[in-house]
């Protein structure tokens, strides 16, 4: 089985349209949620070398983060402020009727100039569906109901009178028009840990988003993900592709950098990320298996939301450079950044840390796929 593109790693960011930041700390963050803020901040990344900016999905305050701005308007206005930039929209079924978010879909491909994607996120955060009077499902059937959301995306921006009955939702002769500019659609991304996550993504998703992790972990994630598209008939590489998040903090040396983690960890606002981590580690042990997300994270790891510690991307731009370089050969084609100062610090990574990227995969030429063994799928 192949894995590893020759196509150069691609970056994106996570929009802070969440008050807060990337880290529950009381650390100075000198990043704003504000739509001006991220504007500029959207112009300065595709100037600087990004391609993608996942606009987060909060509807009410939690866990450090007060305030926040609805994810798909967030998206739409990025767009309107940018020319190559894509931007995925964070969404949750459940709270969203999939051919309605469709035709939204739609008019952002076609406004944006073929822009816009899509980042199907199944949910963890359970007072909000309660806030909302919205049914709060089992562990396992939030995916059952996303990987029937995405079908019917894919069924509704593909296809004329479309048809589909499932469990959750069902299409009757629907007709959307225009369709999106992207061919065959869209790009649709996804998270999750889980065996439920992990088969959905080799079946369905474009893009599966791993927390941050080890080399072995993501090499593992990737092996088990792949073995499931191939089992649905599907190419891994291709059809279903991998992203990493990653917190990435490069400075002029290696020590100033592990400085900046250790006062991140120091200042942890602890009360925050201990609620936390009760809400997502409940959310987790709930699998079937006991193997959801975040059940093996530790507190530091906690501070930042999606393990991006984990991933390493700490040091002088060389280093993060090369260890972005050994993620890439493991199958890793887009990584996922955080940042401390968001604007300081992506123009600090597109002009010192990615020309290093490109210098290396220059240096390497035309990457040799790397061969992984077929692994059969977990049951």
């Amino acid at each position: 089985m192949t894995i590893a593109s020759e196509d150069p790693v691609k970056f994106a960011y996570w929009v802070p349209n969440v008050s807060g930041g990337l880290v529950v700390s009381k650390i100075e963050q000198r990043t704003d949620w504000g739509i001006e803020y991220n504007r500029q901040l959207a112009q300065l990344a595709e100037q600087r070398g990004f391609e993608y900016a996942l606009s987060q999905v909060r509807y009410m305050a939690s866990y450090g983060a007060e305030y926040q701005h609805e994810s798909t308007g967030f998206s739409l206005a990025l767009l309107l402020a940018t020319e190559k930039l894509k931007v995925i929209a964070a969404i949750h079924p459940g709270l969203w009727q999939p051919g309605v978010f469709a035709k939204l879909g739609a008019s952002a491909d076609v406004i944006s100039g073929g822009r816009f994607a899509v980042n199907v996120v199944s949910g963890w955060f359970k007072g909000e569906f309660q806030a909302l009077g919205e049914p709060w499902l089992e562990h396992d059937e939030r995916y059952r109901r996303s990987e029937e959301f995405i079908r019917v995306l894919k069924a509704s921006w593909t296809e004329d009178e479309a048809e589909f009955s499932g469990d959750f939702y069902n299409l009757h002769g629907y007709t959307l028009k225009p369709k999106p500019l992207q061919k065959p659609h869209p790009e649709i991304f996804q998270g999750g840990n889980s065996t439920a996550a992990r088969q959905m993504a080799g079946r369905v998703s474009d893009w599966y988003f791993m927390n941050g992790n080890s080399f072995e972990g993501v090499r593992n994630q990737i092996e088990e993900v792949s073995a499931y598209a191939v089992a649905a008939g599907r190419r891994p590489g291709s059809d279903i592709r991998f992203g990493l998040n990653a917190f990435i903090v490069a400075r002029d040396s290696e020590s100033e950098a592990r400085e900046v983690v250790e006062e991140i960890v120091a200042k942890a606002d602890r009360e925050a990320v201990e609620g936390f981590g009760a809400a997502v580690k409940q959310a987790g042990q709930s699998t079937s298996d006991g193997r959801g997300m975040w059940q093996d994270s530790e507190f530091k790891d906690l501070v930042q939301y999606n393990d991006g510690f984990r991933s390493g991307l700490i040091g002088t731009p060389e280093q993060v450079a090369r260890r972005i370089l050994e993620y890439r050969k493991l199958g890793v084609g887009l990584i996922l950044s955080g940042f401390l100062h968001f604007q300081e610090e992506v123009d600090y990574f597109g002009e010192k840390v990615l020309p290093i990227v490109r210098e290396l995969e220059a240096e390497l030429g035309v990457q040799e796929p790397v061969a992984l063994a077929t692994a059969a799928p977990v049951a």
